[in-house]
Order: structure tokens, then C-alpha cells, then sequence
């Protein structure tokens, strides 16, 4: 739910009737359906987002004059209407030297057109993450019967929009159909299990993967490994079977390690490094560590930068792969502002680090939230809010990645 502070920041461009008035700043001036206000309060710009919305972004120059509303969504590949500009988030990250700016998305929300339009512009977004439907409970709910069609619209869906695929994720010790997590496997039949998983999906969609978190969440905040089907079974050579078989069954794509809380130095942080040490001593095809990074207004880390770059400098790339900031609700001015500031210090972290290639927010809509669902009383974590309006956060990042 959207705060008080927040309605009355965008309320104005909402209600607006008569076409000569002007939208706020952060407030809609444009789109499909939108009957509002066109131009733009001094200091800001009417910027074209996608077919549905345009917004007023704080900048320099005067807004534009008598914008058109297009009548039917442009294609992705058409420029901006004349006068509105924007160069897009992904955009952004890619003149910084990165792969890609990306958002997580799933099924269900795919059928939202306004979403889809904003999610299926490769300006904003450069890549995409399945965020269920490429887990053992929807590819394999039953031993040796394999179902894609979930991953495989998503993956579609970003090769017609241009964008990036990270797979998400191999082996993790939730969302496991109860035939695993309940099996009794001894470590031989548990071995094939992992080995038959991983080379089915990864095979599946090979060459259209640029990444994998192969293994998720094996660690305790202490350091320790996390009790698991796969850890009480093998030990963490379940690591390393999981590794060599994606490599295995795609040599090209990158293939990740990915945890949270491990964002700054500490304990857990130390454990990650520590393993994919010893797996590169090894010889296991590990290419790059995952920092989901779920955080809560006002409590980054301030170590965020000196970890990633600690994390690179084991020889792997590094890439924030889950990127949320929750607020207790509601939200307010001061704390989308704190948001903001924190969002600009995650990007700027990754930024400063060469090896950090990607951002990736877990989906970019508090519409499709996992947060309230999970943290009761808390939300707001997204740079966009529930109703598709960039929020400031999504300036900071801007500004971070200029």
C-alpha cells in the first residue's frame, strides 16, 4: 500500500482534469488512457516510460510542448515521442561499463499489460529472472518428469524483448517437492538426483542462459552451512556436483554461487568467500558470487562496497541479483528520500567495483512485491510503485549509474 505522503505527492497529477494544469514533479503527464495534466512543474520534464506513462523527472529544460498521447503501444524498438527523453536504467548501466540492468519478474503478472510494457522496455530493463518458474517444484514435481513451460515463457519473452536471462536457481533447500526433501536418498542415488536436475534445465535452455545461480542459500548467518537434504546427505561436496554438471551441460554459460545477507562483511560473508576459494583451488567452474541484497530503509551496510570488492578480488565476477529496500508502512517523504539514498549507495557500490556486472531488483513494481507477503507491516521496496509511478529511488539509481 502506497502511504499518505506518497498519495499526496502524486494525488495532484491523478485527479487533474483540465489539459493546461500542471503535473508535479514525479507526477504522470502522459500516456495511453491518461485524461490528466501534460506539462510539467518548473524544473521538471515530461519523460516518455513506456506507451502507458510518462512522468515528471526533476531535470533541466523546459517540457514539452502539446505532448501526443499514442493510440496504440509503440514497438520496443520505436524512439521516444519528440520531447521526451529518458534514457532508461539499462541503458544507464550499460554506458557504465555493466552487462545489464534487470528486474525479476514471474508468470502471473505477465498477463498486466500496463506491467508487461514497462517490464518489456530493454531501455529500463536488459535482463530478466524467472522468480519461480525455474525452481525444482515447478520443473521437476515428480522424479525424471520435466516441465519448462513456465521458465520457457519468460525466456521467450526476453529474447523477443532483447534482454538478458539469469536462471534461477539449480538446487536450493526450499521449494523442493516433498519426493526430495523426503526421499531418504543415500549420497550415491542423491548424487545422480542433482546431477539428472541440473543437466535437464541447464540443457534445456542452453546458449539462452547468460546466468545461473547454481547453488542458493547454503549458508547460516554464522557462517555455518545450512542444514539440507543435500547438505546432511553429501556434505558440501553437494556444491561441487551441482557446479560440474551445469558446466557440463552449458560450457558458456556463467555460473553463480547466490545468498543474502551478505551484502557486508561479517561472518556469512567470510564462509562464501572462503568456499569459493577452495572450489577455485579445486578446479569446480565457479565464475560469480550473488548478493541477493533484501534490505530495510537506513540499514545498509556501510562495508557494501569493500565486501563486493573483496568478493571480486577471489577471481570471480559479482552481481546483485535480488535487490529490494523495505520500509515499515507507510511510506512516507522521508523515507522514500532515505530509500533513495540508499538505493544510490548500492549502485554506487557496484559501480566503483569493475567486476560487478549486473543489478537485478526483485521485480520492479511494490505491485508484485514478495515483501508484504513475507514481512508483515513492511513493503515499499521498489523504485516504481504500485501503480507504476517511478518513485525517488529510481532517480538515484539514475543518477548513480550517469
Amino acid at each position: 500500500m502506497v502511504g499518505a505522503a506518497t498519495h499526496l505527492l502524486f494525488g495532484a497529477a491523478l485527479l487533474a482534469t483540465a489539459v493546461h494544469a500542471q503535473s508535479p514533479v514525479w507526477g504522470q503527464c502522459g500516456g495511453i488512457g491518461w485524461t490528466g495534466a501534460t506539462t510539467c512543474a518548473t524544473g521538471s520534464v515530461c519523460t516518455f516510460s513506456n506507451a502507458y506513462y510518462s512522468q515528471c523527472i526533476p531535470g533541466s529544460g523546459p517540457p514539452p510542448t502539446n505532448p501526443t498521447t499514442p493510440t496504440n503501444p509503440p514497438p520496443t524498438t520505436a524512439p521516444p515521442p519528440p520531447g521526451q527523453t529518458g534514457s532508461g536504467l539499462n541503458t544507464l548501466a550499460k554506458a557504465k561499463g555493466k552487462t545489464y540492468f534487470g528486474s525479476a519478474t514471474d508468470n502471473g503478472e505477465l498477463s498486466d499489460a500496463p506491467y508487461l510494457a514497462i517490464l518489456s522496455n530493454n531501455k529500463e530493463f536488459g535482463q530478466l529472472t524467472p522468480g519461480n518458474s525455474m525452481k525444482w517444484d515447478a520443473t521437476e514435481r515428480s522424479r525424471g518428469v520435466f516441465s519448462f513451460a513456465g521458465g520457457e515463457t519468460i525466456v521467450k519473452l526476453a529474447e523477443a524483448n532483447g534482454q538478458f536471462v539469469r536462471g534461477h536457481t539449480l538446487v536450493w533447500h526450499s521449494q523442493l517437492p516433498t519426493w526430495v526433501s523426503n526421499g531418504g536418498f543415500n549420497a550415491a542415488t542423491l548424487t545422480t538426483i542433482i546431477q539428472n536436475h541440473v543437466t535437464a534445465l541447464v540443457t534445456n535452455w542452453k546458449g539462452r542462459i547468460l546466468h545461473w545461480d547454481v547453488v542458493n542459500e547454503i549458508f547460516n548467518d554464522d557462517g555455518t552451512f545450512r542444514s539440507s537434504v543435500f547438505y546432511n546427505t553429501l556434505g558440501e561436496e553437494f556444491v561441487s556436483i551441482a557446479f560440474r554438471a551445469a558446466r557440463a551441460a552449458d560450457p558458456a554459460a556463467k555460473l553463480y554461487i547466490n545468498d543474502y545477507n551478505t551484502d557486508g562483511t561479517g561472518a556469512k560473508s567470510t564462509a562464501l568467500a572462503n568456499l569459493v576459494r577452495k572450489l577455485k583451488a579445486a578446479g569446480v567452474p565457479i565464475d560469480g558470487i550473488g548478493i541477493q541484497a533484501h534490505l530495510i530503509v537506513g540499514n545498509v551496510q556501510g562495508s557494501f562496497a569493500t565486501n563486493l570488492a573483496q568478493f571480486a578480488a577471489l577471481g570471480v565476477d559479482v552481481a546483485i541479483t535480488e535487490l529490494d529496500i523495505r520500509m515499515t508502512m507507510p511510506s512516507t517523504a522521508s523515507l522514500l528520500s532515505r530509500q533513495a539514498d540508499d538505493y544510490r549507495t548500492i549502485v554506487n557500490a557496484c559501480v566503483s567495483v569493475p567486476r560487478c556486472v549486473g543489478i537485478t531488483i526483485w521485480d520492479y513494481t511494490d505491485k508484485y512485491s514478495w515483501i508484504p507477503s513475507v514481512f508483515s507491516g513492511q513493503g515499499a521496496g521498489l523504485p516504481w510503485d504500485q501503480n507504476f509511478s517511478k518513485k525517488p529511488a529510481y532517480a538515484s539509481i539514475a543518477a548513480a549509474l550517469a
